[in-house]
């Protein structure tokens, strides 16, 4: 009977031994995927091998395309442009992403410069970027360097970005606000999912997660998505569904009266010049 239960004790601490190494193991991966990443990202930025590409938004009523959000690409030897968006949280881990968020800027602002006044481009924040204290600054160093209008740039800001904000965050989106940039809340029904952030600051748009279009035609889903675009217009906002990939996601959104509209559906993200293209032929 003592040596089973001994035998049993072993057994469990080599189990609780394995556990600790795995987790070790595992952490240790995490740390160096971590710094390989922020090395890459970091090489691509000093090399010019990132470039920007830009995924059209477009206004439900006419059809036409008035915006177009910003995505990251790395060029990469062997694959060539690819997208480095899942890159980015891993950089956000290092202050390496406050000098990729300053160049973001200025690249997005020299191509806003070349759109239609009208024309609005929308860029994901970090939220190291947003707590550096140094995002008012490189902002007006953008607009002033491409000359640019603030009215071109829109910044997409999520809910769990807010609810961490403190006073100097909610202050210096508050100040890039006043000098005329916009403010899209994203992602909008996933995680908290309330209204509270939108009562911090006026955002002009209000974007659906790309998970409530993909299940829009379920049931009860369509009513889900009409009460967040009822919300959205009650508090000023336009409403934006992101995802769309299909006619009959596209026919129940203009129904729902959604305002604006990005996807597969109409398009693929598209480099500075074929935007260009796009934009001559509205």
């Amino acid at each position: 009977m003592t040596a089973t239960r001994q035998e049993s004790d072993h057994a469990a601490e080599a189990e609780l031994r394995a556990e600790r190494e795995l987790k070790q193991h595992n952490a240790r991966h995490r740390i160096t995927e971590r710094r390989r990443v922020i090395q890459k990202l970091r090489q691509a930025l000093a090399t010019n091998r990132l470039a920007l590409h830009f995924q059209p938004i477009i206004a439900l009523a006419s059809g036409r395309a008035c915006a177009a959000e910003v995505q990251l690409r790395l060029d990469h030897s062997r694959r060539g442009l690819i997208p480095a968006g899942h890159l980015l949280p891993l950089a956000e881990q290092s202050d390496m992403i406050i000098d990729l968020g300053a160049w973001m800027l200025r690249q997005v602002c020299v191509q806003a410069a070349q759109m239609p006044r009208d024309f609005t481009l929308s860029l994901a924040l970090c939220l190291r970027h947003l707590r550096s204290g140094q995002l008012v600054k490189h902002v007006l160093e953008a607009l002033q360097h491409a000359q640019a209008e603030p009215c071109q740039l829109e910044l997409l800001i999520t809910e769990e970005m807010l609810l961490d904000a403190n006073e100097d965050t909610v202050f210096a989106l508050r100040a890039l606000q006043g000098l005329g940039l916009r403010l899209a809340l994203d992602h909008f029904g996933t995680g908290y999912a309330s209204l509270a952030p939108l009562r911090k600051l006026n955002f002009s748009t209000l974007r659906l997660d790309r998970s409530l279009v993909r299940d829009i035609e379920a049931d009860g889903a369509a009513g889900i998505v009409q009460a967040a675009v009822e919300a959205g217009h009650a508090l000023g906002c336009q409403v934006l569904a992101d995802g769309v990939e299909s006619q009959t996601q596209y026919d129940l959104l203009r129904r729902l009266r959604a305002d604006l509209a990005q996807g597969s559906f109409f398009s693929a993200a598209l480099d500075g010049a074929a935007l260009g293209s796009l934009l001559a032929r509205r």
